[in-house]
């Protein structure tokens, strides 16, 4: 018999032995789990895949540094029902108790594409909001911005109940539509998703999009948003959670004031 097969026996005969000891505290799928994570280890830690979490657990979440700038939710699949809509029209949530935004769902279609340019200049203050100019990475940033739920470039022809009206232009310095968001999440993250939806739209496809700020206990700037769409032919479908982070800067989510953090780092899915 060759080492190598008396290798493969051993390590085999190991295992087993493994297996029976663990078997005497371990009972079912106990034991499953537990072998389970010994032989997956190495696939885990080296994996690129996103986490994902259920929506109730999202406000539990805190973000540290190094981590990626978003996570998936329900395995990154959106629980949003088509059937449920019929016309276009925006439902925007009431703010809380605190005035705090809450979300806003949206069944769009490709009338309601509108030029980012347009927009006019807006002066609401959502929960949260110190402003901050900061240099960061040898350029000037204004850590936060008024963040859309929905953004304003698939809001046209909505007013600010969310009626379809065909003069209007989109949401703007709409109160129940803005929340103190980074620019990093707003213009980096956000981005990515949003630019799928306005995708979705003008190859004429409808879509249901759906966005929640998520707050940590009474904390009046969101620590991240939970975006999800679908189209109603099934070729969009995605369900995230947005951290609403700042490279650079650290944010007491509690108030929306912050400190310089050169160490506070963000990784790019």
């Amino acid at each position: 018999m060759s080492k190598r097969r008396k290798n493969k026996q051993s390590t085999s005969i190991w295992l087993v032995l493994v297996v029976a000891i663990l078997g005497a505290f371990f009972k079912g799928n106990d034991i499953h789990q537990f072998v389970s994570g010994i032989t997956n280890q190495g696939v885990s830690q080296t994996s690129k895949s996103v986490k994902s979490v259920e929506d109730t657990q999202l406000s539990q979440q805190t973000f540290k540094s190094g981590g990626t700038a978003y996570i998936y939710v329900n395995k990154n699949k959106s629980t949003l029902n088509p059937d449920d809509w019929k016309e276009n029209k925006i439902v925007y949530g009431n703010l809380d108790h605190l005035n705090r935004t809450t979300q806003a769902t949206g069944y769009l279609s490709r009338t309601n594409l509108v030029k980012s340019s347009t927009r006019s200049r807006q002066t609401w203050n959502p929960t949260g909001w110190h402003q901050k100019r900061l240099t960061l990475d040898g350029r000037t940033v204004e850590i936060q911005n008024r963040g859309h739920l929905l953004a304003y470039s698939i809001t046209g022809k909505f007013d600010q109940n969310g009626n379809f009206n065909s003069r209007e232009l989109g949401s703007l310095d709409n109160p129940k539509n803005l929340a103190t968001q980074t620019a990093y999440s707003n213009q980096q993250t956000m981005q990515i998703f949003e630019e799928r939806v306005r995708d979705a739209l003008a190859k004429n496809k409808k879509v249901i999009y759906k966005v929640s700020t998520v707050f940590k206990g009474n904390g009046l700037m969101p620590i991240g948003y939970h975006a999800e769409a679908i189209s109603t032919d099934g070729s969009l479908n995605f369900n995230v959670f947005v951290w609403n982070v700042q490279p650079g800067v650290q944010f007491d989510y509690a108030t929306g004031r912050s400190r310089v953090d050169r160490d506070m780092t963000v990784k790019e899915n």
